[in-house]
């Protein structure tokens, strides 16, 4: 035991404890003859990892965020948008560095959409060069990961759940 708490402690071995904590229940699994229980992806209500994906947007305002936001909800690209205000930029901007406020929205969209909703953006956000940014979901709560793609799909089912 005090060898194991040690373990815990070191935190570059913590994936290596956390994959020996899991081995007897693999063996179990694999003693009974049973698969692990993991859905598979064929059977059409399993997540595939990074199919949506969270893109982040940033924003002079919160009037630009709004409009933005809502366009890309109507269009599609998007099912849902969150706006986050009062953030603080600093970054290096022709050789100065740059504060500024802005608005961070942070876009939920399927991965395979996010070069049209870059697209987009571009073609209506004020900066000379806006940030777009996308990074892959790779766990998450199955049934908000099928509704991003259900909304973001060419038509959208009826009887939609918020979010």
């Amino acid at each position: 035991a005090a060898l194991l708490l040690s373990l815990l402690w070191m935190p570059a071995l913590l994936p290596v404890v956390y994959r020996l904590l899991l081995l007897p229940r693999a063996l179990l699994s694999m003693a009974s003859g049973s698969p692990p229980s993991q859905p598979s992806p064929a059977s059409g209500s399993a997540y595939v990892a990074g199919s949506v994906s969270a893109a982040f947007v940033t924003c002079p305002n919160e009037k630009v965020a709004k409009e933005i936001a809502r366009a890309v909800v109507e269009k599609h690209l998007a099912a849902c948008v969150n706006l986050i205000p009062q953030i603080t930029s600093i970054y290096e901007w022709k050789g100065k560095i740059e504060e500024d406020s802005e608005v961070l929205m942070m876009i939920k969209t399927q991965s395979s959409l996010v070069p049209a909703l870059t697209d987009f953006v571009r073609s209506v956000h004020p900066y000379e060069v806006a940030e777009v940014i996308a990074l892959p979901v790779e766990q998450g709560n199955s049934p908000y990961l099928h509704w991003v793609r259900q909304v973001t799909g060419s038509v959208p089912e009826s009887g939609t759940a918020p979010p």
